[in-house]
């Protein structure tokens, strides 16, 4: 094919209804996406100060579990023999 043909063959291709309602519809569903990803915002999160409690040697007895006073045995809903 000579220059000639190849421009007279891409202005076909290029000026085809087809091509022309693709590109609109990418166009359309570009800025659809876009709009959405501009409007939307993540939610703030709140940051939360952690204060670390010094463990003691009771708390690695019961590997990690302190008795309050409160029987541990009844929260679990375990009954002794």
């Amino acid at each position: 094919m000579y220059p000639d043909g190849i421009f007279a063959l891409l202005k076909e291709v290029i000026s085809s209804w087809h091509v022309i309602a693709i590109t609109i519809a990418l166009v359309i569903y570009m800025n659809i996406v876009f709009y959405v990803a501009r409007a939307y915002h993540r939610p703030r999160v709140k940051k939360v100060r952690v204060k670390k409690v010094k463990e003691s040697k009771a708390d690695d007895d019961l590997g990690g579990i302190v008795d309050d006073g409160d029987n541990l045995n009844d929260e679990l809903g375990l009954e002794e023999e």
